[in-house]
């Protein structure tokens, strides 16, 4: 009897590269700027004295679409980012102004933690995002905007939220207001400060 030895069959994967083609004919490799003097004393809090903090202020004030605080207890406050990427670009930073990460309490740390499950829980449910981006920039030349004070970024994504316009025209649509997105994510976090 003569043996048949059996070849499987081996699907070959589809090449990688074509998405590096694409990088490299689509993404412009030059950049327009889009000059806002006014976000530069936001960014690098120009002002003398801890006030100038927006974080800190932030920590100070009550909830409301005037300070975009959305939520805040004894250890952290959730904050919406002014200039955000996404619809519903949250801020989740401790009260405590605080730019090393190792300085951080322990129970500030797991504060910080449980706020960044919430609003990513909130975030899903009211906004119906697909995933997020989460990120902390350690220091200045890490590309923290605020490095006296640390603060971790949540950034809604959905499939196809990345089209054209910021890719040719380096310009961001956002589909609502601010005012809308605080509006629809208010009472959700303020649930959750009572719970």
């Amino acid at each position: 009897m003569k043996k048949t030895k059996l070849k499987a069959k081996v699907k070959k994967a589809p090449r990688k590269d074509w998405a590096l083609k694409i990088v490299k004919d689509v993404w412009p490799t030059e950049r327009d700027f889009f000059e806002r003097p006014d976000r530069f004393r936001y960014v690098r809090k120009l002002l003398p004295n801890d006030d100038a903090c927006v974080f800190c202020q932030a920590a100070k004030a009550k909830p409301s679409f005037e300070s975009l605080v959305l939520a805040k207890d004894e250890n952290c406050a959730v904050v919406m980012n002014k200039y955000p990427y996404n619809s519903g670009h949250l801020l989740i930073t401790p009260r405590q102004h605080i730019g090393n990460l190792w300085e951080l309490d322990d129970d500030v740390n797991a504060a910080l933690a449980g706020w960044l499950k919430k609003s990513t829980a909130i975030l899903k449910e009211v906004i119906g995002c697909q995933g997020f981006n989460l990120g902390l920039n350690q220091g200045a030349v890490a590309g923290a905007g605020l490095p006296d004070h640390l603060h971790w970024h949540i950034v809604p994504r959905w499939g196809g939220d990345t089209n054209f316009f910021p890719l040719i025209a380096e310009t961001k649509v956002l589909p609502e207001t601010l005012e809308q997105t605080y509006s629809r994510l208010q009472a959700h976090f303020q649930a959750e400060v009572r719970a």
